[in-house]
């Protein structure tokens, strides 16, 4: 990820709750928790976002965006990322192999998707290629988790800077 990439996806702390793990809850739900902390954050979360982006300019570090959850459709359909497939990408962050993949743009989001890493079938890299159905229900999906992702940032917009605004989900 940029740095503002890195800076509006832990601002935005998207994750979902899941049913076993949340009272009533039957099945996945999309939910934000900025910087995947919210109720325990003392400041604003683009202060502790712009610390993050200095951590990482002073360090030199990169900051990889990692589906572990859901893939291949709606609930009832697609289903969680196998944990081999979650290790296998972590693999090849730690390897380097990331460093020199080839990617592809993943549009909406404005994210680079690598085309191909070790162990992991390309389909499960690209959620277009790993939607088990219909072209119009995938853009509709996509389009309704961008119009999420958007709704929950009005909250932190006044204080993030364009850039990290135009690192979000465009439609």
């Amino acid at each position: 990820l940029t740095p503002a990439q890195a800076m509006y996806h832990f601002i935005s702390g998207y994750t979902a709750k899941i049913a076993g793990t949340e009272e009533g809850v039957t099945e996945p739900e999309a939910t934000f928790s900025a910087c995947f902390g919210q109720p325990f954050l003392v400041w604003h979360p683009v202060k502790y976002a712009q610390m993050l982006a200095q951590k990482m300019q002073e360090n030199s570090v990169n900051v990889w965006l990692v589906n572990t959850g859901w893939n291949g459709g709606a609930y009832g359909v697609g289903k969680r990322i196998s944990l081999k497939y979650s290790r296998a990408i972590i693999d090849a962050i730690h390897s380097g192999e990331l460093q020199s993949a080839e990617y592809t743009n993943y549009g909406v989001f404005n994210l680079q998707i690598p085309t191909a890493v070790t162990n992991v079938p390309a389909k499960v890299l690209d959620p277009s290629q790993a939607w088990q159905g219909s072209h119009d229900d995938f853009v509709g999906t996509i389009g309704k988790l961008a119009r999420l992702f958007q709704a929950n940032f009005k909250e932190y917009a006044d204080r993030a800077t364009p850039e990290i605004i135009a690192a979000g989900p465009q439609l």
